[in-house]
């Protein structure tokens, strides 16, 4: 199972490097989004994709899934959530400004 995750991860990181190298600023947010999955999927999988218990020790040893790797998603998910929120803000104002999208004519006319 973690060798079908580790393949997964490896798309959703191609997908996201292909689309943080475009022009369109729309593009490269969605890129920046898409690789914080695939990292939060990566921090999933190399957790341990296993059954068990809630971790309560109890006076038998059981398996129990760790929940260090959740709570750490979890507060990177917020963090991810509130960094696209304020590059879709900061593009949204770009375009406002400027009315373009593209990478090349942000830069300006000088740009060789």
């Amino acid at each position: 199972m973690e060798t079908l995750m580790s393949v997964i991860v490896g798309i959703i990181f191609a997908i996201g490097v292909y689309l943080v190298l475009s022009n369109s600023l729309l593009r490269i947010i969605l890129g920046i989004s898409v690789l914080a999955h695939g990292a939060n999927l990566l921090i999933i999988t190399m957790g341990g994709l296993k059954k068990g218990g809630v971790p309560i020790l109890r006076e038998e040893a059981a398996a129990y899934t760790d929940p260090l790797p959740q709570a750490l998603i979890l507060t990177a998910i917020v963090i991810n959530f509130a960094i696209t929120a304020f590059l879709l803000v900061l593009a949204y104002r770009a375009y406002q400004t400027t009315g373009v999208d593209d990478m090349d004519d942000l830069r300006g006319p000088d740009h060789v």
